[in-house]
């Protein structure tokens, strides 16, 4: 062993260690792949780890389809707890589109619903018919005409009846540009406003048939492309050793037809067999020289 002395040294001391325990690394469990993202999700880690054979094997690997909560799940090494691989890809709702409360059981007062629509300008059409909207929402003004009628006779019979009749100055509808879905385009949708009146209690709810059909057609649509994409990159991987096991055979079966049924049948199944490697060969050199 050398040792380089710095200027003005003459002597130093080695300590040495003897250790009574080996020095090594706690073996540690490998941590589990729990992944979630958009709808996609499942594709894109599909079409990065398709080609490791330890982490997706076909016959160890599946995929589960809930339409009514518009996921995706791809659960990979099944039957392994200590490598199993879980991807969730879900199709979410976009999260202003969610604060209108259009199509769900949320209730508006009219001042309150002029606040929110002021606030949130940029997703109507026109932006004067926003302003104008907001006014009458401020200066919500109805007239009810209510009708009661109750009645009852000696013989048993009754009338007992109730009507109500409000005119107001709310529109009938306006129009909304937002994206329903994450990652998805603005939708111009209509949108409905629905009055429930109960004398001076007044609650407004938001009603859209269109977002409802865009919602249904959507959904059905990333899940069928989600598992098309999926089934699409299996195939693929079983179509690319289909030739390798094709040349393998052939020159097994070409020299046992060679050895114990025909010579020249058997040299014939081996020289096709050849010329087919070639004929790959050459057209893999020429499709790379266009790349």
């Amino acid at each position: 062993m050398q040792v380089n002395f710095a200027p003005g040294m003459t002597e130093a001391t080695l300590r040495v260690i003897e250790l009574h325990e080996e020095n090594e690394l706690p073996v540690l469990e490998p941590d589990k792949v729990e992944l979630a993202g958009t709808i996609g999700s499942v594709y894109e880690f599909l079409l990065k780890r398709i080609s490791e054979k330890e982490q997706i094997n076909q016959k160890r690997c599946y995929i589960l389809v809930d339409r009514e909560k518009m996921t995706l799940k791809l659960v990979t090494n099944e039957t392994d707890s200590r490598n199993k691989a879980t991807v969730r890809g879900e199709l979410k709702y976009y999260p202003k589109f969610l604060e209108f409360g259009i199509n769900t059981s949320k209730t508006w007062e009219p001042v309150q619903l002029s606040k929110f629509f002021k606030m949130n300008r940029a997703f109507f059409k026109d932006a004067q018919y926003n302003m104008e909207l907001v006014t009458v929402l401020k200066n919500f003004k109805a007239s009810i005409d209510s009708k009661v009628e109750n009645s009852r006779q000696d013989n048993g019979s009754r009338t007992d009846n109730y009507s109500q009749v409000v005119n107001s100055n709310l529109p009938a509808s306006f129009n909304l540009i937002v994206p329903i879905f994450k990652g998805r385009p603005a939708e111009e949708i209509e949108v409905e406003i629905i009055a429930d009146v109960d004398g001076r209690n007044i609650r407004l709810s938001l009603c859209s048939p269109g977002a409802e059909v865009i919602v249904e057609e959507e959904r059905n649509k990333a899940i069928d492309t989600g598992y098309c994409h999926y089934r699409t990159i299996t195939m693929k991987t079983v179509k690319k050793y289909w030739k390798p096991v094709l040349v393998v055979s052939a020159f097994f079966i070409g020299n046992r037809v060679f050895n114990h049924i025909n010579a020249w049948l058997g040299i014939s199944i081996i020289m096709l067999t050849v010329a087919f490697i070639v004929y790959n060969i050459i057209k893999k050199v020429e499709n790379e020289k266009k790349d």
